[in-house]
């Protein structure tokens, strides 16, 4: 398995089948409209590959906070449903990790919805503490 950043429209194409699974809110060109959006606040996306197939998929910044210091959000992370509990989270995970250090992250962060349990057995197992609850208006 392989980790790249997406560095292209073609990359994005290639992704958005998997980031989709998440956020099927969205159909494929609303998807990549929104993350060029992104991309201009820093948003930058990385997937995992095997035989040039996109297993998983991670969307992320990396930002600073006065509670945080430098560290790297993840804002969406997948797997293929039909390609999960196969090594492709854990290679992103580790990815993500190392590609924080080497941009001078103290810390990695992300938010998960609250129904998400699969997910969170995952995050748990790779060493993230649940250390607070995200709290929103969704409706202004």
């Amino acid at each position: 398995m392989k980790v790249e950043l997406a560095r292209s429209a073609q990359d994005l194409e290639r992704i958005a089948p998997v980031l989709l699974e998440l956020r099927d809110h969205y159909d494929t060109n609303g998807l990549l409209e929104q993350i060029r959006k992104q991309q201009k606040d820093g948003y930058q996306v990385a997937y995992v590959e095997e035989d040039g197939e996109v297993l998983g998929v991670a969307g992320f910044v990396i930002t600073s906070k006065l509670a945080w210091h430098r560290h790297l959000y993840v804002d969406d992370l997948v797997t293929a449903a039909a390609r999960r509990s196969r090594g492709a989270g854990r290679c992103l995970m580790d990815w993500l990790r190392q590609y924080a250090i080497d941009n001078g992250c103290r810390q990695l962060h992300l938010d998960s919805g609250v129904q998400r349990f699969r997910a969170h057995r995952f995050y748990l197992r790779e060493g993230f503490d649940i250390n607070s609850h995200h709290f929103a208006i969704t409706e202004l």
